[in-house]
């Protein structure tokens, strides 16, 4: 097996992780994937390390997939909340330099 890139290890690792805790859907949308295969499969997919595909296919499919991420279209990310839903709780909350904030800095900031 060829080694893996960083962006790809961190992308087989999330998918895992939503496997893990039963977040992982077929096509984003549909029945949860309760067979560890299956998770395999869809992680090595998304990473674009899959053999059924040529190295294009690959290269396209993990930009689609961390493009996915940056949107907060992955599971995990609708778990932790966007930057834009952090950033309407500080507008209501009245925090300010919220504009200028990072994501993280935005949790610190609403949650206290």
């Amino acid at each position: 097996m060829a080694k893996q890139s960083k962006a790809q290890k961190d992308t087989v690792e999330r998918v895992m992780h939503e496997y893990k805790h039963g977040e992982l859907r077929i096509r984003g949308k549909g029945p949860k994937v309760k067979d560890l295969k299956q998770a395999i499969a869809i992680a090595l997919r998304e990473a674009g390390t899959s053999k059924y595909e040529s190295p294009r296919e690959n290269r396209e499919t993990l930009k689609k997939t961390k493009a996915r991420e940056r949107k907060g279209e992955t599971a995990q990310a609708r778990a932790e909340g966007t930057k834009s839903e952090l950033y309407e709780q500080a507008k209501r909350q009245g925090i300010p330099g919220r504009s200028k904030m990072s994501k993280s800095e935005l949790e610190r900031a609403v949650r206290s």
